[in-house]
């Protein structure tokens, strides 16, 4: 396994983070554990889940992937691993979590303390904010239409506030955003400098062959004010592995089993994935080894979510921290890139 650091502090991370959104629904919690011990096996220390998990989010598993991992980590070396989860951020359907979805000092405090519980330990090493209060555009949203009329109050300052107090508390050991925007960044770094509080040290945005959008703006963010990049969806739900090509739909599949998360299914995304499983081809490679490690060696980026639903699809993501891209192949994605450059934003 290769590590980094997470940015301005000394926790040490595998470059492959173990992504845990399956645990509830597609998973059982004995297929869980096993893919949580083979994971620490092979070196990762590194595991991500949110409190609206399993995946697609419902009130009848809301919070089972915490629970699922719960039950391990208690028997774990709780020391020798680094746990992210999220708080469920504003958002009409998930109304069943709590009436309240903002991020006010009361529900991060009682969000957290749920999410502990669950998770049968006493701290989290990142505790995110799994989207913005206000209307922005993400999860595959474009054109950005500004409502200057928005119920949402600039509040920035008090949030900052009360993850201050919780790094304070010894419940969180830093904090991270996901599914932000530049502005949002900066205006987390802006008010952690102003007032010298908690710093957002992560950003848990989508990256991956068929999304590089985060290349536009927040990458330069990312790397001058160290707000390193947890990557989301490198496989794009499961198209850059290649099982999609052709018209292929296998049975138990994400698309095959959901539908409606057709993000990176696309005409156009479909196109420039067969043209990348080409370009693997041509360097004995897999699709999904490819994949993979064109975003592992990405200089912004701090850990690379990866997750499965068997066994064997775990290895081989796992595997892909041995493969390293070289310049000329490197060259090549970017030539790929150039025939569409925002496919599945």
């Amino acid at each position: 396994m290769k590590y980094t650091t997470i940015p301005q502090t000394d926790i040490k991370v595998s470059k492959i983070c173990l992504g845990t959104m399956t645990y509830g629904q597609q998973n059982t919690e004995s297929e869980a554990h096993e893919q949580l011990n083979y994971a620490v096996d092979q070196g990762i220390n590194f595991i991500d889940t949110a409190e609206m998990y399993s995946i697609p989010g419902k009130k009848e598993t809301q919070g089972s992937t915490e629970r699922y991992i719960g039950t391990w980590l208690k028997d774990q070396k709780r020391e020798d691993l680094v746990v992210a989860t999220k708080i469920t951020g504003p958002m009409p359907y998930f109304n069943y979590i709590r009436p309240d979805l903002g991020f006010s000092k009361k529900v991060l405090h009682e969000a957290l303390d749920k999410s502990l519980q669950r998770l049968q330990t006493d701290y989290v090493d990142v505790y995110q904010l799994h989207w913005p209060e206000r209307t922005v555009n993400f999860f595959g949203q474009r054109n950005y239409k500004h409502n200057p009329n928005e119920k949402w109050e600039d509040n920035f300052k008090e949030v900052v506030e009360a993850l201050d107090g919780l790094v304070k508390e010894g419940k969180i050991r830093h904090y991270g955003v996901s599914n932000e925007s530049s502005w949002g960044v900066m205006k987390h770094v802006t008010e952690s400098k102003i007032h010298k509080l908690a710093t957002c040290k992560t950003i848990q945005n989508p990256y991956s062959l068929l999304n590089r959008t985060f290349e536009i703006n927040l990458a330069e963010v990312s790397l001058r004010e160290q707000v390193g990049l947890l990557a989301y969806s490198p496989l794009a739900f499961g198209v850059l592995s290649g099982k999609y090509l052709g018209g292929q739909m296998p049975d138990k599949s994400r698309l095959k089993l959901f539908p409606a998360y057709s993000r990176y299914s696309n005409t156009q995304a479909m196109k420039l994935t067969a043209l990348y499983d080409e370009l693997a081809k041509q360097h004995n490679l897999s699709l999904t080894e490819l994949s993979l490690a064109f975003v592992n060696q990405r200089p912004f980026v701090t850990a690379n979510i990866i997750g499965a639903t068997t066994m064997e699809q775990l290895k081989e993501n796992i595997g892909s921290i041995h493969v390293d891209l070289s310049d000329d192949i490197l060259s090549e994605i970017d030539r790929i890139q150039d025939i569409q450059p925002n496919p599945a934003p």
